[in-house]
């Protein structure tokens, strides 16, 4: 015992500091780590904040579209071209996503079938956790909107992690506008309800530049007289793509407005070519 005692006695005088080169190394490779670390946490929160900057801008680019809709869709040949700024996200055209049945006095009268516009964010880029629903104009979900001044599209921002899609997306929807109106001649008065409705079609998809051009390209009028009753069915197209009740998130599918009795209803029908990418 006596012999081990000195043996260490001896082994702990002989214990010797770090080297200085040793240590320099030791401590080199801690500040790199630590840059390392701060790089990678400053550069996470700078494209957090980028993409959350473009998702708001594209939110309000997105309310421009839609109303750039309504002054296009009344007039044949006119054509506007919105032009936006992206890194991460993208606009796509979903084709035929909803339909919209229309009954005139409890008898199918005529249907449409409309687009929509879509910005989708990746939620690797940028989220608000699923389930986020934000409507940006107008306040009212209906589809049916009431007044000379009312809308022709909803947009909205939503984040629905469904059908394999892992995208914030802000959404322009067509929807209907309905007027009414009494014109009196020679003493007699005239009850007249007007539905408007853009129809958005796809055109051409170059995605030479970020930007997305509207045009009106056709407008049809139908019409029928002593119109007692209207009603209103909307029909999720692309249900199996996740584009159902619970993305547009109507307030009601079915809406029956009061119109007066033997009216003339006329429906306005305006079609709008939707090109992405394309100068006009």
């Amino acid at each position: 015992m006596e012999n081990k005692a000195k043996a260490l006695c001896r082994f702990l005088q002989c214990v010797r500091a770090v080297s200085p080169v040793v240590s320099t190394t030791i401590l080199i490779g801690s500040v790199v780590v630590l840059i390392t670390v701060a790089i990678t946490f400053a550069n996470t929160i700078l494209i957090l904040r980028v993409a959350e900057n473009e998702f708001n801008s594209m939110k309000q680019f997105m309310r421009t579209v839609g109303l750039q809709v309504d002054d296009v869709a009344w007039i044949i040949g006119r054509t506007q071209t919105i032009r936006y700024s992206s890194k991460y996200g993208y606009v796509a055209f979903i084709s035929n996503a909803l339909r919209y049945d229309i009954f005139v006095n409890s008898q199918h009268f005529i249907n449409f079938t409309v687009g929509m516009i879509v910005y989708n964010m990746p939620v690797d880029k940028y989220s608000m956790g699923d389930g986020y629903y934000e409507e940006i104009y107008p306040s009212d979900s209906s589809f049916l909107q009431k007044g000379t001044s009312a809308p022709v599209a909803r947009i909205f921002a939503i984040e629905r992690l469904v059908a394999n899609t892992s995208y914030i997306r802000v959404a322009v929807v067509p929807c209907l506008r309905i007027v009414n109106s009494t014109i009196v001649i020679r003493g007699s008065a005239k009850n007249y309800v007007k539905l408007y409705i853009p129809k958005l079609v796809a055109g051409r998809m170059t995605r030479r530049s970020l930007s997305i051009t509207l045009t009106g390209t056709k407008l049809n009028v139908s019409q029928i007289d002593n119109a007692n009753s209207l009603r209103v069915n909307v029909t999720f197209l692309k249900e199996s793509e996740g584009f159902d009740s619970g993305f547009f998130r109507f307030k009601a599918p079915i809406e029956t407005p009061n119109i007066p009795s033997n009216s003339m209803l006329q429906i306005y029908c305006g079609e709008v070519s939707v090109s992405l990418g394309l100068h006009a």
